[in-house]
């Protein structure tokens, strides 16, 4: 397997420089740079696997900056947020960031979150060809999916949940079997991340032709797909 290519983006020098240390030396490639624009640039660039992005920085938040993000790529995005800041967790979820990371947080939690996202964009060798028929299909090999013949524009969370969603269609999925599955770690108490993106994902789906919803709430327990 290749060496993952990681950009950070944060204003923090000292922190950059000491992630930077430790997840070389975890043998990931590491880039940073502490200017939001140039980060935005460098991203576009389609050089990276994944992105680590700050929300607090100045001139551009990291909000702002993922925003310019998602106009035309889908690369993986995590965010560091303020810790206890529940706002800026869901705001950038909204926006299309796959994961978030409190600060302060540990290189190793951080490592973690990254491997998580990584494996699941990467894991293409036991996929079937196709999940899914009629309407609606997911292709795991070449991590995308179409609903009524056109292309779904999906962030990598957000293929990860309708891939799991569609391994079990018909059938209701548990919030944390998704968190598991979609996002590499178990459901926190009080994380709202799966229905943020599940919100997103029924918006680009729209409704079937009978104008139902594709993805029911299973009251208690999670989501379910519906089958057509």
């Amino acid at each position: 397997m290749t060496t993952a290519r990681i950009l950070f983006v944060d204003d923090d020098v000292e922190l950059l420089d000491m992630l930077k240390s430790y997840l070389e030396r975890e043998e990931f490639a590491v880039t940073t740079t502490n200017v939001a624009a140039v980060g935005v640039a460098a991203t576009l660039s389609g050089d990276y696997d994944l992105v680590v992005l700050d929300v607090m920085m100045p001139h551009m938040s990291g909000l702002e900056t993922l925003r310019r993000i998602r106009m035309t790529s889908v690369v993986p995005v995590l965010m560091l947020t303020a810790k206890g800041d529940d706002a800026d967790c869901i705001v950038g979820l909204e926006l299309g960031a796959d994961d978030y990371v409190p600060k302060p947080c540990t290189p190793r939690e951080l490592v973690a979150r990254i491997r998580a996202i990584l494996r699941r964009t990467r894991a293409v060798e036991e996929a079937p060809v196709v999940l899914g028929s009629g309407l609606l299909k997911v292709f795991p090999r070449q991590r995308r999916a179409e609903c009524c013949g056109k292309p779904l524009d999906l962030t990598s969370t957000e293929f990860n949940l309708l891939e799991a969603l569609a391994r079990h269609a018909g059938r209701p999925v548990s919030k944390n079997a998704l968190s598991e599955q979609a996002l590499g770690r178990p459901l926190a108490r009080f994380d709202r991340s799966i229905d943020v993106h599940m919100s997103s994902i029924r918006r680009k789906l729209g409704t079937t032709p009978d104008g139902r919803s594709w993805i029911h709430t299973v009251v208690r327990h999670g989501y379910q797909l519906l089958t057509q």
